[in-house]
């Protein structure tokens, strides 16, 4: 990397996180189109991915006096499996489709929350078998599904740390399945482990910084800001695939 995509990378996570932490959604997801000009879809997913097991184990450590997990287990049964398939195929997949893919995915996750039914019904604690397998296979293919998966969780009843740390610790798992999932594949390299470790605390200082201002600027400018975003970065991966 040149010192400009250095630069351009650095900062584009520490402002997804902290769009993520006001705004409640899309982090990642902003910060997908980024790496993905910067490395190409093959390597930007593998360096999301260790991004955000960092982000995510430390929002572990910070509930885990509130984890709730049952909610875990039975979401590990679904999602390291499925996780761990959906890994292989991203290796194998062809490079225009999955842009594509990609590209549509960033267009739904905005079209899901303007269209989106009330939350879903309370699912029963071994139906996170289905939830952890559906959403960690979409994931290792797409890189991103929070904005999706998380009302299953809330809708469960979990709130608050309850919610934070045991969302954020069953992601750890189907994050950690798919980094074993592209070690496999041989696409985990170790300068993509180094790059996504290196985004990790500033990621970490974004959404520390998010916490601070979300009481001083309106959350919905920030939705905007991240929407668009997605908005712009889906239709360029459609056309540009």
């Amino acid at each position: 990397m040149n010192l400009s995509e250095l630069v351009l990378v650095a900062g584009a996570a520490f402002v997804a996180a902290t769009l993520a932490a006001v705004a409640g959604f899309g982090g990642a997801a902003v910060l997908l189109p980024v790496l993905v000009a910067s490395f190409g879809v093959r390597d930007a997913i593998p360096i999301l991915t260790v991004a955000q097991l960092i982000g995510n184990g430390s929002r572990v450590w910070f509930n885990r006096h509130e984890l709730q997990l049952p909610v875990v287990g039975w979401f590990t049964v679904g999602a390291v499996p499925l996780a761990f398939v959906g890994g292989l195929l991203f290796a194998s997949a062809p490079l225009s489709p999955l842009t594509r893919l990609l590209g549509l995915f960033l267009l739904l996750t905005v079209a899901w929350r303007h269209v989106r039914p009330g939350p879903p019904r309370r699912p029963p604690l071994r139906g996170f078998v289905l939830i952890g397998g559906l959403f960690s296979f979409l994931s290792a293919l797409l890189g991103s599904v929070g904005p999706l998966m998380a009302p299953f969780f809330l809708a469960f009843g979990l709130v608050k740390g309850a919610y934070i740390g045991t969302e954020a610790l069953c992601t750890v798992v189907m994050h950690v399945t798919k980094l074993v999932a592209y070690g496999q594949a041989s696409i985990l390299s170790a300068r993509s482990v180094a790059i996504g470790v290196a985004m990790g605390p500033l990621m970490i200082a974004g959404s520390a910084l998010g916490k601070r201002i979300v009481d001083r600027l309106p959350e919905r400018a920030f939705v905007v800001i991240i929407e668009g975003v997605l908005v712009v970065a889906g239709v360029a991966f459609l056309v540009g695939g």
